[in-house]
């Protein structure tokens, strides 16, 4: 499949970020914790620079427990801070705040030492489209502060939202990368809903998708959709899902499109249990 998503306002909010940063302390980057390599706008690493980081690896209820654990080693042992997080549950908020101010502790105390009190860590929040920015903000600011939509491309403009008098940050749209150079990062990220599935022909991501799940998490087809074989082509799979989840066209032809939008739906919402597309490579 040859998978590009890339609308106007993408470039208008790249633009945006180069002239905000700036003003801007920490750069906090969202990623998908199914797929954190997949996740990662190569464009932000250029943006971002010398500025202070922290990755949360959001989703994580949504990803393998061990997996989830492997890529906040990997972070960690680049000198990145990384964090867990789950932004259905409101849960380790505290924690979190905690640890943004651990890694602008340095910075805070500079401010100090010139005697500028009370000043506001000025931070950004950045991502791919539907990786859960606007939710995990409204988390943070505990209150409807940003749209959220179970779809990518919701947040258009920027948005300063004050959190607190320690605390300010900076809404910006999802933003990928004008194109994919590896086929399977486009794939990964399109598995996760952040490339408009109107631009997707759905049968064929959704057989992509069978074909990564018989790797990453074997027995999930068989046990979730009664498959009797899982060597079995994708197509077959497939075409055996809509059988069995009664999908069907007229005179009993398997409705291969609404069988697509179920696994796909399902895998996204974590029918399918936590599963973990990506491993970090030492």
């Amino acid at each position: 499949m040859n998978i590009q998503w890339y609308p106007g306002h993408m470039t208008k909010a790249v633009r945006m970020m180069e002239e905000n940063l700036k003003l801007i302390d920490l750069v906090i980057e969202l990623k998908d914790a199914r797929i954190p390599f997949s996740s990662t706008n190569p464009d932000i690493d250029r943006l971002a620079g010398n500025k202070m980081r922290l990755v949360i690896l959001n989703k994580s209820d949504l990803a393998n427990d061990a997996a989830n654990k492997e890529w906040v080693e990997y972070y960690e042992k680049r000198g990145v801070p990384a964090v867990l997080y789950n932004s259905k549950i409101r849960d380790g908020m505290n924690s979190l705040l905690g640890r943004i101010k651990e890694v602008c502790a340095a910075k805070i105390e500079r401010d100090r030492r010139r005697g500028i009190k009370n000043r506001s860590v000025k931070a950004i929040i950045v991502g791919i489209p539907n990786v859960g920015k606007s939710t995990f903000i409204n988390n943070i600011a505990k209150r409807n502060a940003a749209v959220v939509g179970n779809k990518p491309g919701v947040t258009k403009g920027k948005q300063w939202i004050h959190i607190s008098n320690e605390l300010d940050l900076l809404d910006t749209p999802g933003i990928l990368w004008p194109k994919f150079d590896n086929e399977e990062i486009g794939l990964n990220i399109a598995f996760i809903g952040s490339i408009n599935d109107e631009v997707l022909i759905t049968e064929e991501l959704a057989m992509k998708l069978i074909e990564s799940l018989k790797k990453c998490a074997p027995g999930v087809l068989a046990e979730r959709y009664g498959i009797s074989d899982e060597n079995s082509d994708s197509h077959v799979i497939l075409n055996e899902i809509a059988i069995n989840r009664k999908c069907f066209l007229k005179q009993e032809e398997p409705d291969l499109k609404k069988a697509s939008n179920i696994i796909l739906d399902e895998f996204r919402n974590g029918k399918l249990g936590r599963i973990s597309l990506e491993r970090p490579a030492e």
